[in-house]
């Protein structure tokens, strides 16, 4: 338990540089940046940040234990398996974007409407900000994570979200740090006039994480419900418009209250239709360049010990690690000709949307999360899992390997 708890925690401080965590982040680190000799407010947001993560992290753990408990086989993740939660995410992220590019002001006093400053809102801003990261964090895997979440989805409750818990601290723990110790803060660059370029430079890295929701949510719901979310981001941005112009007008002494309205009005346009349309389709397309096999564990029990090897490929949409190890691994040359040479068949096991078989795979192979990669030995002998980081070196050994051919 001592191992999983530490793997947790280091697991949770890399998974702050992982591509998918750090466009909110970011917005974190942009965050200290503005305590500029005021301790007592840098500590406040960084124990705010800490209290969202934590929290956050605990309540979807609870729910992912009480759903296995309750006999669903759900794994790391689960909630971007739904998009209505995708589409609703991606709107978030939109705003943040919006609010970064200055097209209105949250948590910032009229007085200061438009500045680099903390503002009154700061601390839940932080805490809401560490939700949203641990929310976003889920379909990342850090090295050392996929072991203890593993281990901690087939231990007692306790056990489980004690490592769920371990796991929050570490990926809290940076940013937390620097904003209890003033020395560390010390370091960091002085506030001036290039934090609002910074301010802006920002949102583009979360404009980017919109892109990605939104071509996950494609994957997931169809063109439909990909034409629901266009219009509402649409909808959504000039929702934030109205709401700048409503803001300025207030701090002038005009009347807002109509613009308040249009807003609050065009949010409930937005958010009302989205659970009628955000729902999975049937879909036979799956994103990989080898002619695969869907997989299923009785496909893969008809299949196994017949002479040939078997390469599945645990995947998912949303899980960014997936999609590269896909382009830099997989989907190259020497990959396709060792799996053509070796006769090896590959399937694809997808858990973009729910699929249960998926998740049951997971823990049969102590894994809590995608990636997953498998290889059975064409003479029926016990399966490999590979690495969650692939390169083709390793995947063409593994497979002349498992057929019991040479290169």
């Amino acid at each position: 338990m001592l191992t999983a708890l530490f793997a947790a925690f280091v697991g949770g401080i890399i998974l702050n540089f992982m591509p998918c965590v750090f466009p909110v982040v970011s917005l974190k680190a942009f965050g200290l940046l503005r305590h500029d000799g005021n301790t007592a407010s840098a500590r406040s947001e960084g124990l705010a940040f800490l209290l969202g993560v934590v929290v956050t992290m605990m309540a979807l753990a609870g729910i992912l234990l009480a759903a296995r408990a309750g006999g669903a086989a759900v794994g790391w993740g689960f909630q971007l398996q739904s998009p209505l939660v995708i589409s609703l995410l991606a709107l978030v992220i939109l705003g943040a974007a919006l609010n970064l590019l200055g097209v209105f002001e949250v948590g910032l006093s009229l007085q200061r409407a438009g500045e680099i400053s903390v503002g009154s809102g700061a601390f839940v801003r932080s805490a809401l900000t560490g939700a949203l990261a641990i929310i976003v964090a889920t379909p990342c895997s850090a090295p050392f994570m996929a072991s203890a979440i593993g281990y901690a989805l087939v231990q007692p409750p306790t056990v489980a979200l004690a490592i769920f818990f371990a796991l929050a601290l570490g990926f809290a723990a940076p940013f937390t740090l620097i904003s209890l110790f003033p020395a560390l803060a010390k370091r960091l660059p002085r506030p001036g006039a290039w934090m609002n370029v910074l301010k802006h430079a920002l949102a583009f890295p979360m404009l980017g994480a919109f892109a990605w929701l939104v071509w996950v949510l494609a994957q997931q719901a169809g063109t439909t419900a990909l034409g629901v979310l266009l219009a509402g981001s649409v909808a959504l941005s000039l929702a934030a418009w109205l709401y700048g112009i409503a803001q300025r007008r207030q701090l002038a002494g005009r009347g807002y209250r109509v613009m308040y309205s249009l807003t609050a009005a065009l949010l409930v346009a937005i958010i009302a239709p989205l659970p009628g349309v955000m729902k999975p389709v049937e879909s036979t397309d799956v994103s990989v360049s080898t002619a695969p096999i869907k997989w299923t564990p009785q496909t893969v029990a008809e299949q196994r010990g017949h002479g040939k090897a078997i390469f599945v490929n645990f995947t998912a949409s949303w899980c960014i690690t997936c999609q590269v190890n896909d382009k830099t691994s997989l989907s190259t040359k020497a990959v396709k000709e060792a799996l053509a040479r070796t006769g090896t068949l590959y399937m694809v096991a997808d858990s973009t949307k729910f699929n249960p078989d998926v998740d049951d795979a997971l823990s049969q192979f102590g894994q809590g999360g995608l990636p997953l990669y498998v290889v059975y030995p064409a003479d029926g002998g016990a399966p490999k899992v590979l690495p969650q980081v692939l390169t083709p070196t390793l995947v063409v050994n593994a497979l002349n390997q498992a057929s019991g051919k040479k290169a």
